[in-house]
Parts: C-alpha cells; structure tokens; sequence
C-alpha cells in the first residue's frame, strides 16, 4: 500500500518530504490540504496532527508529522533504496548529519522563514514586508551563512563529500529564499553557491519544483 503524504505542493515542510520520498524512489500518494479554507485546522485534520501543521504521513497504522522526523523515517526505512541520505554503516557520518540537519532547524530556518514570510506571505495578505524583521534575520543569516561557507570550502556537502539529510532538509526553503531580494547572500558566498547549485538541481527536487508556486500571481 502507498504511503499518503497529507499537505500541499508549495509547502516548504510538505516538499521538504516529498523530495526525501523522490530521492528514495518511494511510491507515496499527495492527498492534498486546503490550508488556505483552514482545512488543517479542522478535526479530520486534526486528528492526524493535533498541531494543525502540514505534512502528515502515513504508512499503514503509522501517522507521523513534523517534515524532518518524517524525512529521518523514510530515510531509515528505505535505507537501502536510492541515496543513503542518513549513512546508516558509519556511526561518525551519521552523527554529522544528524548534527547538521539540527544546525538547519535550530539556525538556518529560524533566520530564512521570516526572510520569506515577509516577501512572500505578508503580500498575499496584502501587507508590506517589515523591513525591520527582514533585517534582523538578514543579520542572523549572515552568521550562519559564514560557517557554511568556511565548512563548504573543505567538504562538497554539509556533513562531508556526500549528500544526505542534512543537505535535502535546506532545499525547500532555499528555494523561495533565492527568489527574495536578499538571493545574494549565497550567491556571494562561492562555496555556498556551488553547494546550492548542486542540490538543487538534483532530479528528486526537480520533480516538486513545479508545484512551489507560491508568490507568483502577487509578483
């Protein structure tokens, strides 16, 4: 039976899924959520994720939310499919991803989502974007994107030469992020931009890419 992905294409945390069930090859149904009627926030949803958050997986009696526990479950389930996107043979890799992919949620996205929610959602909500939250995450950013590219400059990928979670788990937002005015913060940054580069032009993003439509009728 396939898995049900529950969420919506131009989600950051439902692609942030998606593309680890595309790398893995996994057959996954996208059952998707109206987020924009609030169906998420109604009990059927709620059900599945009391938070009221997209994504939410399920495989069998299993339901999982939160994007990266998700990707870490498909990740350690199909291990032996596609890459090996959590280097389950080597304790000392493994431990680097891990340690990454926690840098991405504790550093990397507290700086990037308020980036984008003030280019992109304030608009749709028909509002300017603050410039002072731009800024101050722009300054937060500047740090993080420091230690990437002094680690990028010794290693092609964040936990070493070699993609994994840590790396997948940067792309969604990422995405939106370089379509902001503040896209030179990696492009000026070599390594970080070759990085970008690489992982984004993997076949298993490409694939959601077309559904990340997000801001493009406000533009």
């Amino acid at each position: 039976m396939a898995l049900k992905l529950y969420g919506l294409a131009m989600s950051t945390n439902t692609t942030r899924a998606m593309i680890c069930l595309h790398e893995k090859e996994v057959d996954f149904e996208l059952v998707s959520v109206n987020v924009f009627t609030a169906e998420h926030k109604q009990p059927p949803f709620l059900s599945k994720n009391p938070f009221g958050l997209v994504p939410v997986l399920e495989d069998g009696d299993l339901t999982l939310f939160e994007s990266r526990a998700i990707t870490a479950y498909v990740a350690e389930k199909f291990k032996e499919t596609g890459p090996d996107l959590i280097r389950h043979n080597d304790a000392k890799e493994a431990a680097l991803v891990k340690m990454w992919t926690e840098v991405e949620s504790h550093y990397y996205e507290p700086a990037v989502s308020p980036i984008i929610y003030e280019y992109f959602v304030a608009p749709f909500q028909g509002q300017e974007p603050n410039k002072s939250v731009i800024d101050t995450n722009v300054e937060k950013l500047k740090n993080v994107l420091d230690v990437y590219e002094e680690k990028l400059s010794s290693t092609k990928y964040l936990a070493g030469d070699f993609y994994s979670l840590a790396d997948l788990c940067h792309i969604s937002e990422t995405h939106y992020f370089m379509q902001t005015p503040c896209a030179s913060m990696i492009n000026d940054r070599p390594h970080v931009k070759a990085w970008w580069e690489d992982i984004s032009s993997r076949p298993a993003f490409k694939k959601v890419e077309g559904g990340m439509t997000f801001g493009q009728n406000q533009k």
